[in-house]
């Protein structure tokens, strides 16, 4: 029985894994003609900028423990938040501006096939300019 439901599953696994591979686009996107071509290079541009900003978090997060650490007991002494604790907040209520900000700016093709490329494109925007502010403080710029 079991080699029977063995012989029946893994035939549907294999072809659901060659279906999967033929639905991922091969899109040239420097010349993207069609919406959907659009729509999916905005998501690749915006996964790329959020993959940047995951990469500089832990390192952010890094600095402002160390300044912390630097800074001694002051914080707890008055009962204020750590650097840490307040960029943790910060970071918290940047990603919830973020998301409804782009959402906002993507209502004026609501329900259409931009709606999405719009949406992806705000959200590449502000995190892209979340990574320049990383790489600052990082840097000292800031």
């Amino acid at each position: 029985m079991k080699l029977k439901a063995c012989l029946v599953v893994l035939p549907l696994l294999v072809m659901g894994s060659v279906v999967a591979a033929a639905e991922e686009p091969e899109v040239d996107c420097a010349n993207a003609m069609t919406q959907m071509e659009m729509n999916y290079c905005a998501d690749q541009d915006y996964k790329k900028a959020d993959a940047t900003l995951n990469a500089l978090w832990p390192e952010v997060v890094a600095k402002a423990k160390a300044f912390d650490e630097d800074q001694g007991t002051i914080y707890a002494d008055r009962g204020v938040p750590t650097s840490f604790e307040a960029l943790r907040t910060a970071q918290r209520a940047w990603i919830e501006y973020r998301d409804r900000q782009c959402e906002y700016e993507a209502y004026e093709y609501f329900g259409g096939t931009m709606q999405p490329m719009i949406g992806l494109t705000c959200q590449t925007r502000l995190t892209e300019e979340r990574n320049a502010y990383f790489r600052d403080i990082l840097t000292g710029s800031n």
